[in-house]
């Protein structure tokens, strides 16, 4: 074991992604990309730090996240950065710069991205986490809001998660939120003295962000509130009554829940939430809804848009807390070992020439003793194994060994090799899938083909 003294840890909130759970992760992003792809929304990448003013003009500033979480600096130009807090503004900034919203609508982008907030480090919470994220700009109808969250929804289904509630809310327009904001001013400030500093700071510039308030005092107050729903105006209804009926169309089961509020102040309309019970408070995966101003706000065209984030971090914890299924990481298909100089050199070629053709393939770079590499090979349960040494170079061939039978097998070391290690990883294949269906109790055919053809 290498050992060191005084050693660096990663800053407190963070997190290092190992290499033997890096898998899990990349199944994660490969399920969702291929998800968003068939819904139509293509890739975008947006830088990690922005102007200040962004996240100012668009998250709001009577949020959370503008108020105590954002990670805000002065360069060296003395300019006001900010480390992206949240997905969607650095999109929006992108398709208005690079007049993406000119064309063809509409345009839907989806995205990987970590962000960064200086909150309470704890289990599902965390100040660098990371996000997989959809934007769609140019659909007003409630076709679009049940296509983002079935979106969703069948990423984290394909992950295998269950148990998810999906909970519903309308925050309406600004006209009609205007009327409730009055009779929201009007409720709280018969309690102004109960609730906290930053909420009594919140009653005047923005009361709904009281709702979202994580004080327990706060939260008890605002249990008896007066409701959104309540104050829609007639599109606004229209609209969320739109959205229930396509999500039943669409055999998505939902919840109304009129405290949904979301953390930023873009939202209008539609809201949504995934949450799962299996992994305590932070039990949000997926939140969105429509941010129908924002582009008009940063100045562009108005543009109605809507979106969601996914926590990456959440979603691996509720697979696990659930026991979900993750693909096994493929083995090592052939390991040659070498003795003397030579011989090291054409076990490196071979292994050149293997992964070429698309074959996982080692070869020993530490100059291990035979019996060290032999070791080597049966601890990371290397498929087979083959040992070069001059006897074997000076005959051109070699024996090829399969780790779990023990049987041998001469092989040419040229093409022969490739054709042999191709061959038995197709029959190892088969008869990994023959052992399955034989233990799963099923009748299994007979066999349609004995291999597939190469891949030229």
């Amino acid at each position: 074991m290498v050992t060191m003294g005084n050693t660096i840890q990663a800053p407190r909130g963070t997190q290092d992604v190992l290499p033997s759970q890096s898998g899990r992760w990349q199944f994660v992003e490969s399920t969702a990309r291929e998800t968003a792809r068939l819904f139509g929304f293509t890739e975008i990448r947006t830088p990690v730090f922005e102007q200040t003013e962004l996240f100012l003009r668009s998250v709001g500033e009577t949020t959370d996240v503008v108020n105590k979480e954002m990670y805000t600096f002065a360069d060296k130009g003395g300019r006001s950065i900010t480390l992206r807090p949240e997905g969607t503004a650095g999109v929006v900034r992108a398709m208005l710069e690079h007049g993406l919203l000119n064309g063809a609508l509409p345009v839907k982008t989806a995205y990987f991205t970590s962000c960064y907030r200086y909150e309470k480090p704890q289990a599902g919470r965390l100040r660098e986490f990371h996000q997989f994220g959809v934007e769609a700009f140019g659909a007003a109808s409630p076709t679009a809001d049940v296509e983002v969250i079935a979106l969703a929804a069948q990423v984290l289904e394909r992950l295998g998660l269950t148990g998810l509630r999906l909970e519903l809310n309308s925050i309406g327009c600004p006209a009609c939120r205007a009327e409730y904001h009055k009779a929201l001013k009007a409720y709280f400030e018969a309690q102004k003295a109960e609730l906290c500093a930053t909420c009594r700071d919140r009653l005047d510039r923005n009361p709904m962000r009281i709702l979202d308030c994580k004080s327990p005092v706060c939260r008890e107050i605002a249990a008896g509130a007066p409701v959104i729903l309540d104050f829609l105006c007639g599109d606004c209804r229209a609209h969320f009554d739109g959205v229930k009926a396509g999500l039943q169309a669409a055999g998505l089961s939902y919840t109304v829940n009129p405290t949904i509020v979301r953390g930023l102040d873009y939202y209008t309309r539609t809201v949504f939430e995934f949450v799962s019970g299996a992994i305590g408070a932070q039990g949000t995966v997926c939140g969105g809804g429509r941010y129908d101003g924002l582009c008009a706000q940063m100045g562009g065209p108005d543009l109605p848009a809507l979106g969601f984030g996914m926590g990456l971090e959440r979603v691996l914890l509720v697979m696990e807390a659930q026991n979900c299924p993750f693909p096994e990481e493929e083995p090592c298909e052939i390991y040659i070992g070498s003795i003397g100089e030579a011989a090291a050199r054409r076990a490196l070629a071979l292994c050149d020439a293997l992964r070429r053709e698309g074959f996982f393939a080692l070869c020993d770079t530490v100059g291990r003793s035979v019996k060290a590499q032999m070791k080597y090979a049966d601890k990371i349960g290397a498929k087979c194994c083959l040992m070069l040494g001059d006897d074997e170079l000076a005959a051109g061939k070699a024996m090829l060994k399969d780790m779990k039978t023990g049987e041998q097998t001469q092989v040419a070391l040229d093409a022969g090799l490739i054709e042999a290690v191709y061959d038995r990883s197709i029959d190892r294949a088969f008869a990994d899938l023959s052992e399955a269906i034989e233990e799963s109790g099923v009748e299994l055919p007979g066999r349609a083909s004995e291999k597939r053809g190469r891949i030229e």
